[in-house]
């Protein structure tokens, strides 16, 4: 995922957009457990759950600038942390990058 993978309904200033993506990488790098694509349009996130207050800040924050964005946040007791990631079709192109991104992150 390029600083170029974001729409342009994205609002997050083009300057800022590197620290965001770097945040996702932290996370990813820190915390992700494992990446489901359920589909073109949703993919499913699951992140150890000391992660929740880094990953709740930087969900609220992305709803703010990309609202095509869908995000759900669970912890089932027991269990790690589910980011569910929605998107609408003309965007699948962003999950896409953000799958591909969190893979890629996990693998290293």
């Amino acid at each position: 995922m390029s600083d170029s993978w974001a729409p342009d309904a994205c609002t997050l200033p083009t300057a800022e957009r590197p620290l965001r993506l770097a945040e996702f990488d932290r996370l990813f790098h820190d915390a992700l457990r494992d990446v489901d694509r359920l589909s073109t349009r949703h993919l499913r996130l699951r992140l150890d759950g000391s992660a929740e207050a880094a990953l709740r800040d930087v969900v609220a924050r992305e709803s703010a600038c990309c609202s095509f964005f869908t995000f759900d946040l669970t912890r089932p007791a027991g269990h790690a942390l589910t980011l569910d990631i929605r998107v609408p079709a003309a965007h699948a192109g962003v999950l896409d990058a953000l799958a591909e991104r969190a893979a890629a992150v996990r693998g290293r």
